[in-house]
């Protein structure tokens, strides 16, 4: 079985993780907190990020788009009419940069963020970055996080799913993102109605219920996090 090293509120693992369900793949999950830059892991992934996944044969496949592309290209054609990175050339261009977009631009202006001053910090040791949230960062996720909003009401407001008829990585990746958003309560659904339906659907699918099975210690989430029907 592969091994996928990861941390439960890093938005890039939640992705991740999200792909392995929708393509019917296990892999055994390895919590890795990304402060801790342990040597073990650095020698697989001197990079140090996440997530990691170890393939069976041994292959290390690095970071999240490194690792849709590895499943496409293990199990894309097997998936048919659920394949999550489309056969059209014209469709994977689009689902290719709406990747870009939520896995680079929404989490380098939102969930990194959030994630980092509210979750992260809360147990990383002072020298290494720990303590009291930035509230600057803060405000600036929040702010931040309405115009993204919008962009995803707008185009579900002229397709079915983010990139086109069907689901693909462009919702999982936007859905992973914003589920951590989520737990925390920073994400204003009563501004956009056809963005909170667009997740709606996503977070009713089977592979969405570990994600909302996910706490962190001493942090309750938001009322409405698991409830499928807000």
């Amino acid at each position: 079985m592969a091994t996928l090293h990861s941390y439960p509120f890093c938005p890039h693992s939640r992705f991740v993780r999200l792909a392995l369900a929708e393509t019917g793949l296990e892999a055994d999950i390895v919590e890795e907190k990304p402060w801790e830059r342990r040597i073990p892991f650095l020698e697989m992934n001197p990079a140090g990020n996440l997530p990691l996944l170890v393939a069976e044969d041994g292959l290390a496949v690095p970071g999240a788009r490194g690792i849709a592309d590895y499943l496409d290209d293990v199990c894309g054609g097997d998936l048919r009419d659920r394949r999550l990175l489309p056969q059209e050339i014209a469709d994977r261009v689009e689902v290719r940069r709406l990747l870009d977009w939520f896995l680079g631009k929404f989490h380098e202006e939102v969930s990194d963020y959030l994630a980092t001053e509210k979750i992260y910090k809360r147990f990383m040791p002072a020298e290494l970055g720990g303590g009291p949230p930035d509230m600057g960062a803060i405000r600036a996720a929040r702010t931040n996080v309405r115009y993204h909003l919008k962009y995803i009401g707008f185009l579900i407001s002229k397709r079915n799913w983010l990139a086109g008829d069907q689901m693909t990585y462009a919702d999982l990746a936007a859905a992973a993102h914003l589920s951590v958003v989520d737990y925390l309560g920073d994400v204003p659904w009563e501004e956009n109605e056809t963005a909170k339906e667009w997740y709606a659907r996503v977070k009713s699918r089977r592979s969405f219920r570990a994600l909302l099975a996910d706490r962190v210690p001493g942090m309750a989430p938001a009322d409405h996090y698991d409830n499928l029907d807000f």
